[in-house]
């Protein structure tokens, strides 16, 4: 077998058997398949396409390029959550402690954040102390005693995706919707979950623009968990404005403290509530979608989720003090309130702008190198939809640079557009697809 006949067989929109890309893969990550070939068959791909089967067979490969982690040993149907990224989506760490409080275990590997898209594991790392490093036995552990571990992804897990990604990046060959799918769910399932729940984002602040590319990608999803016997749900969610009104890290842990506490943006407990409660039905804990919000919204009310956090963050070395008073967290020594330079109707808030701004603040990383400043971001005081005077608080930027005030002010000043009449702001949800099918959801 040869990489060269394999390519020309890609090139001219043949089909690649599962030998053929087992392969190609295991020959990469080996170093038998040299830089310069393994981008001709990424383009070929780019331009020819996977099918389902093929796409299912190199997600396989890519698993099985390292290690797959055991999770086995976990009391309980362990649902996974993943979102493809956006902007202020502080998500996991609000429904991780919902979850558990609710009696499905929480185990979940992350990542840091890159780009205007920000990381879990970055945000989580606000809390003084607090560790994402453990042995397989600790993170299990603490998952048995208190019902959530969060773990940052290791370099054994998948390393034939890291390799791949990092010569789609350079090589213009991210945006394929087959080799976006085998990326994300390889990891997912080699994390170990049983059920997995997918938060595809749309809009401005998401990888895929629009709805039709979401659903799309949505399906491919679905059908790579499934077809490797995973019972997979995947929700597409609006990102053409921030999720919630803090971007950054610090910021952000500290609206999710709020959510927790029952005092979050509509948006984001909304988000929570629809995400969470199809972790309970994939978990067996609750028969229909209105139980598990029930249960979900009880775990607010009743204190049980803001203590899952403290407990969590104990259990990973981080200041529980810091959840009962977030004003412990860091705090930047510089801020500026962003006034509007116009009066009407907030039509537009571009995410991917306002994202951007963020990370001129210091509130995320250029390259994977980049440090980041934990208590930088930006707090939205008006979203889609609100009426603005002219000089009224649009936003309050935090850094502990205050070089880096004014180009990430005139930045977000660009991010809005307005309007003389009110309009309504885009669905939150779209639709959801499964195993069963597509189901759009209606439309504002």
């Amino acid at each position: 077998m040869r990489i060269y006949d394999i390519i020309l067989k890609k090139r001219n929109g043949e089909e690649l058997s599962k030998e053929e890309i087992d392969f190609v893969i295991s020959g990469y990550v080996k170093g038998d398949i040299p830089d310069y070939q393994m981008p001709a068959l990424l383009m070929a791909i780019y331009f020819k396409g996977l099918n389902k089967r093929e796409t299912i067979d190199l997600t396989t490969a890519m698993i099985n390029s390292g290690e797959v982690i055991d999770l086995s040993k976990i009391k309980g149907i362990k649902v996974d959550k993943h979102s493809t990224g956006g902007v202020g989506d502080k998500t996991s760490i609000v429904l991780g402690p919902m979850v558990a409080a609710c009696g499905v275990p929480v185990a979940k590997l992350s990542g840091r954040g890159l780009g205007h898209t920000g990381g879990t594991i970055d945000k989580l790392e606000s809390f003084s102390g607090f560790s994402v490093e453990m042995s397989e036995n600790q993170f299990v552990r603490n998952v048995n005693d208190i019902g959530i571990a969060i773990g940052a992804q290791t370099a054994n897990l998948v390393p034939a995706d890291k390799m791949l990604y990092a010569l789609r990046d350079v090589t213009a060959t991210v945006d394929n919707i087959s080799l976006i799918a085998s990326s994300i769910m390889s990891k997912k399932l080699a994390s170990g979950a049983d059920a997995i729940i997918l938060d595809v984002k749309t809009g401005d602040g998401a990888f895929m623009k629009d709805t039709d590319s979401a659903f799309e990608l949505a399906k491919r999803l679905v059908d790579i968990g499934t077809g490797m016997g995973k019972e997979t749900v995947a929700i597409v969610s609006d990102m053409e404005q921030p999720l919630g009104n803090a971007i950054g890290n610090a910021i952000e842990v500290e609206e999710t403290i709020n959510t927790l506490k029952g005092n979050g943006p509509e948006d984001l407990i909304e988000l929570c509530l629809k995400l969470g409660s199809k972790m309970l039905m994939l978990a067996g804990v609750a028969k229909s979608e209105k139980d598990a919000v029930a249960s979900l919204k009880e775990t607010i009310d009743s204190g049980k989720a803001l203590e899952k956090l403290k407990q969590f963050v104990k259990a990973q070395s981080g200041d529980p003090r810091q959840v009962d008073d977030p004003t412990l967290l860091p705090a930047s020594n510089c801020e500026l309130d962003v006034v509007s330079e116009k009066q009407g109707y907030i039509e537009k808030i571009h995410a991917e702008t306002i994202g951007r701004s963020s990370l001129i603040l210091g509130a995320g990383r250029e390259t994977k190198e980049s440090e980041i400043d934990l208590a930088a971001g930006i707090y939205l005081h008006k979203k889609v939809g609100d009426y603005v005077k002219k000089d009224e608080k649009l936003a309050t930027l935090h850094t502990n640079n205050e070089n880096k005030m004014q180009p990430a002010k005139e930045k977000m000043l660009t991010a809005y557009k307005f309007l003389n009449s009110k309009v309504a702001p885009r669905p939150l949800i779209f639709g959801e697809v499964s195993e069963d099918g597509v189901v759009y959801y209606k439309w504002k």
